[in-house]
């Protein structure tokens, strides 16, 4: 077996677009394939029907109307597969399973082949749903959806001006906005059923556009790449570095472009600024996951030197232009700054978004850049006001109970600070003042 099995769901109009087969794209789609063959990658490639079968159902339908059926339309964008199927196929047969799947009901032995080339199988069924059944069947790590859109919007960019690209998100959201009918040559970044499967199998989705092989490149190398990846529920809010988006709640989208949740997010970080003026007095502050940099904003205002860091380009990006020199973007896990940069390091609702793996990592880091003191606000679950205000934010992955915490800082050799410090009562919040 290979040392990884890689699922692509081909668009077929990235095969065969308007105006013929697109020779350049398959050249240079061969060339990627077997580089990455050569490092140890299996692949299975499905390929859609893209423009040849849309042709073939717009010309059925021009000759019989209503009168056609969803089933008779099916079966056509079926057979287009089949022959954007067997193109690929041909192109890599020295190295390819030598027959086409085309049937999603049963787990094929295809041996140590290292490509694998699927096409449609039944009426209903869109080559986007048999990609997440062989994501199941051969335990992929995630499925590609490669296509001919460079990310996944909240609305049609073409219509809407306020449409905003999303980069990560989960499947609650995603569903929300493509909805759960298919219909023959449905256009949707990710088939409504497909999307339905991925989401209770708990799989992850990542289109981006097959066009631009440099950035699947990228992808594979980890490094930053545009596109939208697409998880479960419980899904870490740092997989392959990309800002987290549940549809504007909790996160940054929301705080600027709604004016109820501005105004709370902008008071509440000026309060924050003068409880930690008042019982800190800190010289240097660092907010680590600072969003707009609103508290680092209000610290400036009180004499503190504030700085703020934050994953996201997109809120690092949007703050305003007198606070923006003083913030970074930079992950938890590796903070931008030199040991005992500041005397105080805070973060507030960040370490609940961190998966359990990587929580040391980030304490130690904070600890790191600090040369005094650690303020950290973390979502536990005793914060009944929260969660009965607030709902479910998909986004919290490492929801523990307060003593949890304790021992875990305990643990990596950080004590409990003797300064007081005003915090409001257990069912609103959990906070930890502790000294280096």
């Amino acid at each position: 077996m290979k040392e990884e099995t890689i699922i692509l769901s081909l668009g077929g109009s990235l095969v065969v677009p308007a105006g013929g087969i697109n020779s350049k794209f398959l050249i240079n789609f061969n060339k990627f394939i077997r580089r990455h063959v050569k490092k140890g990658k299996r692949f299975f490639i499905v390929c859609g029907g893209g423009r040849t079968a849309r042709d073939y159902i717009d010309g059925a339908v021009g000759v019989l109307g209503k009168d056609i059926t969803d089933w008779d339309c099916d079966w056509l964008g079926i057979h287009a597969t089949r022959i954007n199927a067997h193109l690929i196929r041909t192109i890599f047969q020295d190295i390819a399973y030598p027959r086409i799947i085309d049937k999603y009901d049963r787990k094929y032995d295809v041996g140590d082949y290292s490509v694998v080339v699927g096409s449609g199988w039944k009426p209903g069924w869109s080559t986007d749903y048999d990609a997440v059944v062989l994501g199941k069947q051969y335990g992929a790590k995630y499925i590609i959806n490669l296509s001919n859109i460079d990310t996944v919007y909240t609305k049609d960019p073409k219509k809407f001006k306020d449409a905003m690209p999303i980069e990560q998100t989960n499947w609650k959201f995603f569903c929300s906005l493509v909805g759960d009918k298919w219909s023959p040559g449905l256009s949707a970044p990710f088939d409504p059923i497909a999307s339905k499967l991925a989401k209770k199998s708990n799989q992850v989705v990542i289109i981006l556009n097959g066009e631009d092989l440099n950035n699947l490149e990228k992808m594979f190398k980890g490094e930053k790449f545009k596109g939208t990846v697409i998880g479960p529920a419980t899904f870490d809010a740092g997989f392959f570095d990309r800002d987290y988006f549940e549809g504007g709640k909790g996160e940054y989208r929301g705080y600027k472009d709604k004016r109820f949740k501005y105004w709370l997010y902008k008071h509440v970080n000026m309060f924050r600024a003068f409880i930690i003026k008042i019982f800190i007095n800190p010289k240097r502050v660092l907010d680590v996951g600072c969003g707009f940099g609103l508290l680092a904003h209000y610290l400036r205002k009180l004499g503190v030197d504030g700085w703020g860091v934050d994953i996201s380009n997109y809120a690092v990006g949007r703050a305003d232009e007198n606070v923006r020199r003083y913030l970074k973007v930079g992950r938890i896990g590796k903070l931008p700054f030199k040991d005992n940069s500041f005397d105080l390091v805070v973060t507030y609702d960040v370490f609940e978004h961190v998966s359990e793996r990587d929580v040391k990592n980030a304490i130690d880091e904070c600890r790191r850049v600090s040369s005094k003191y650690c303020l950290h606000k973390i979502f536990t679950k005793e914060n009944m006001w929260i969660s009965f205000f607030h709902g479910l934010d998909l986004s919290h992955i490492n929801v523990k109970k307060k003593g949890w915490w304790e021992k875990m800082f305990e643990k990596e050799g950080c004590k409990k600070a003797s300064r007081k410090f005003l915090k409001l009562p257990l069912f609103m919040e959990t906070m930890f003042l502790v000294e280096k």
